[in-house]
């Protein structure tokens, strides 16, 4: 029977708005990786089937496919080719089901499952150009309200009763938890260095802040609504980054005498609500589970997306997950959001994570625009 591992997670660090990465095109970003991946491997790129890349933003320097656009920037044969995926912030996550998919059913033997987003040249909204993307009868369906992230997470704090504190102690805890993993080197083994057009190399994950306090993040301002709980210091921040996974069967692994790291074992996409649109990944982790014939003792770490810290809080209360396996790292609070690169970026950490500690079974969900999540279980092989 054929199946699906992942032999190789690599990422770029994530760089700040404005910061070391800002300058750099998102197709030449991902080339690096590309370039990177078959390197750590002694992958020979010729045998690549195909390349899938999330990208949200898919406008001005991130349009006509960057997928296919970094396969050539990085020197690689023409034959190879390349997709971009859409699922909101959950992109580069559906890329590695997708990639999964198609070895699992015997379209493929190998893809490169990853994404990007480099958000100070992309801004978010960039795609929108002043229109409506929903249209009157979405709008009409849910009494002409449209999705709205940060509103749809100041709903969840009302839903699950979450106060401005318990988010600012998880954003406090999420910045802790990554500049001690920073500070020792635990992301050394999963990050790419980058040298950008000036010379100056960018080597380590820049919205990191240690040394905070509940005190300083008290005194934050709300952002989304007047009496709301949300601040720039409990949700993600903007963000440039790009991660990539080499996926192939166990099979083709052996022949290239390749050792895989994990092998994904389940993988799932939910819906949900489209207007609070940041719950679904409560129902994917369920489907997930049920599907994979685990049980929750089973799941050695959890890696959750931290759009807001409503999110994972609201996940943890439902789920019942116990709280000190949960971004044993950090999240995209501390370690950043790029959007289209986020769902590689949390695989990549899961994966470093898994084999450095060896935790058997790990799961990753997100939320994602429209009310969609996607969950994945890993197996460390």
């Amino acid at each position: 029977m054929r199946d699906a591992v992942i032999v190789e997670a690599i990422r770029t660090p994530v760089g700040k708005r404005g910061g070391g990465l800002s300058a750099e095109h998102p197709v030449e970003l991902s080339a690096d990786l590309l370039v990177a991946l078959a390197a750590r491997t002694g992958l020979d790129p010729a045998l690549v089937d195909d390349v899938h890349w999330g990208c949200v933003h898919q406008v001005a320097e991130q349009t006509y496919n960057v997928a296919r656009n970094a396969v050539i920037a990085a020197g690689w044969p023409e034959s190879v080719p390349g997709t971009t995926l859409d699922r909101q912030c959950g992109s580069s996550q559906q890329a590695v089901h997708s990639a999964a998919a198609m070895v699992v059913s015997g379209q493929a033997d190998i893809v490169v499952a990853g994404g990007v987003e480099v958000m100070s040249r992309v801004p978010m909204g960039a795609s929108v150009l002043d229109k409506d993307p929903f249209g009157e009868r979405f709008a009409a369906r849910y009494d002409g309200r449209r999705p709205h992230m940060g509103l749809g997470a100041e709903d969840i704090n009302r839903r699950w009763s979450l106060t401005r504190t318990q988010l600012d102690e998880f954003a406090l805890s999420s910045h802790e938890k990554a500049a001690h993993a920073q500070k020792n080197g635990l992301f050394e083994s999963q990050i790419v260095p980058v040298t950008t057009a000036d010379g100056v190399t960018v080597e380590h994950d820049e919205g990191i802040r240690p040394g905070g306090s509940l005190e300083k993040l008290a005194g934050l301002r709300s952002v989304f609504a007047e009496d709301g709980l949300l601040t720039a210091g409990n949700s993600s921040s903007i963000n440039d980054g790009a991660a990539a996974l080499l996926v192939m069967t166990g099979d083709k692994a052996r022949e290239l005498g390749m050792t895989p790291i994990a092998r994904v074992h389940t993988a799932v996409v939910a819906g949900d609500d489209p207007i609070i649109s940041l719950t679904a990944l409560i129902p994917a982790t369920r489907k997930a589970m049920d599907r994979s014939g685990l049980s929750l003792s089973d799941i050695g770490v959890f890696e959750i997306s931290e759009a807001f810290a409503s999110v994972p809080l609201a996940w943890q209360k439902e789920i019942g997950a116990d709280p000190a396996l949960m971004n044993p790292h950090g999240g995209a609070i501390s370690i950043g959001h790029p959007l289209g690169a986020s769902g590689a970026r949390l695989m990549t950490t899961l994966v470093h994570h898994m084999r450095e500690s060896g935790v058997r079974y790990g799961l990753q969900t997100m939320c994602e625009g429209g009310g969609l999540s996607n969950a994945t279980i890993l197996e460390l092989l």
